[in-house]
């Protein structure tokens, strides 16, 4: 009897550490997902902190611009700011070595369950590449780029039809002209529309097919197209409507006035 009871105490210690020991690490990832939320918050609101002298500010280069510069002397991978206006998207965004680096680090290359966001590695700066292409997770909460799912309606389009991109050296204005549903294709998969890999057009050709497919695949019609020579801009995050699914958004570089 007295071993029995022995045995029944151990078990009863083992079950009380084990059960400490969940609770520990239920704390820390709670405590740590709530401090990831707390840095994408932040992070939305940087570009407002960065003060700029009035001085600096001239017709080639404004403040928003002066603001990424700075930005970019505590890190040189942050390439440009995106924002639209009226929706929780207003991040800087990051280019890596790799498509893989920024999905787990923020800005300041902290680790980070929610990552960044960030542009396709494929993507020349000095070319300039065709399509910006930027990916950003897909967060419950509404922040990364959660709002692009709100562009399956028609009348969100209306309300948010402007993407604006910020680098060093450039402030830009792109209008939508399409938002679709998609999903990452298996290999085997032809005839298929793999949106994820246009980033260089190589002639007139696959630039005016790539636009087609992104109007044939629109969940309505915008009115707007864009021509060969036009800058794209394709802003790219998960959607839970199949397997491996993705929503996309599409727009063109206004023209200058």
């Amino acid at each position: 009897m007295e071993e029995r009871s022995k045995m029944l105490n151990l078990k009863h210690c083992f079950i009380i550490i084990l059960f400490s020991i969940i609770i520990v690490l239920a704390i820390i990832y709670i405590v740590r997902k709530f401090k990831d939320k707390s840095e994408i918050k932040e992070e939305s609101k940087i570009l407002n902190t960065i003060e700029v002298e009035e001085s600096q500010i001239t017709e080639e280069k404004n403040e928003r611009m002066l603001q990424v510069e700075k930005l970019q002397q505590k890190n040189s991978d942050i390439v440009g700011w995106v924002e639209i206006e009226g929706t929780n998207i207003n991040y800087p965004v990051l280019q890596g070595d790799d498509n893989s680096y920024y999905m787990t680090h923020n800005y300041n290359k902290e680790k980070n369950t929610y990552g960044s966001i960030f542009l396709d590695k494929e993507y020349d700066w000095k070319k300039p590449s065709t399509n910006l292409l930027i990916y950003g997770h897909n967060l419950q909460n509404g922040s990364m780029f959660h709002d692009l799912l709100n562009y399956s309606k028609e009348s969100y389009y209306e309300e948010h039809s402007i993407i604006r991109f910020t680098t060093a050296t450039e402030d830009l204005e792109f209008e939508i002209i399409s938002a679709f549903y998609s999903r990452v294709y298996y290999k085997s998969e032809k005839n298929v529309f793999r949106y994820y890999y246009f980033v260089n057009a190589e002639n007139e050709e696959e630039y005016n097919e790539f636009v087609k497919d992104t109007k044939d695949a629109s969940v309505y019609d915008t009115g707007k197209t864009a021509k060969y020579g036009d800058r794209l801009i394709t802003l790219s995050t998960c959607s839970y409507h199949t397997e491996d699914g993705r929503f996309a958004v599409v727009a063109r570089e206004k023209d200058k006035d």
